[in-house]
């Protein structure tokens, strides 16, 4: 049974879904409907910010309103579900809930971050952390999706290219 397990797409109230989630959750705990529902999820960003040599890590709704059951759609996990104080319904036609598509799964993702620094290319920036830290250095460039940044360090009277995590530096006053 567990192999006809789907993911649906429950439209809750902006600001419920973490509410509605745990709810789920619980309720398959108490009632053992593991089988039934297997998983439920809220898509969420990881954003990392830097800056003033604080990171900042915060988490963003991709979809707020929305919350993603891989579900065995029965009457009985069906009702659980609609039943949740929060929910407002399945995505689909009336009673007919929708799964989504394979494809539909791996575009979303489900996690996905992002990391914003306080420092561009150009930049003058201290090493805060390794074996150079202390060192400063200009920004040369920064590839945030490969969490890498060059920074060129001069070391005994050469201008050294240095490749650092972008939590390595930050921008120097």
């Amino acid at each position: 049974m567990a192999d006809n397990a789907k993911w649906y797409v429950i439209h809750t109230y902006s600001g419920y879904e973490k509410t509605v989630a745990a709810t789920i959750e619980k309720a398959v705990d108490n009632r053992k409907l593991q089988d039934l529902i297997q998983e439920v999820n809220i898509p969420v960003e990881t954003v990392t910010e830097i800056a003033d040599s604080k990171t900042k890590v915060t988490e963003h709704n991709i979809f707020p309103g929305y919350v993603l059951v891989k579900m065995v759609m029965t009457d009985e996990s069906w009702h659980l579900v609609r039943n949740v104080r929060g929910v407002t319904g399945f995505v689909g036609s009336a009673n007919k809930p929708i799964p989504l598509t394979d494809e539909e799964i791996a575009s979303l993702g489900v996690e996905k971050s992002e990391i914003v620094v306080g420092y561009q290319e150009g930049d003058s920036v201290k090493i805060i952390d390794g074996p150079l830290d202390g060192f400063i250095g200009t920004v040369e460039e920064v590839e945030v999706n490969k969490n890498r940044v060059r920074v060129v360090v001069s070391m005994f009277g050469r201008e050294t290219p240095v490749d650092l995590e972008l939590d390595q530096v930050e921008a120097s006053n």
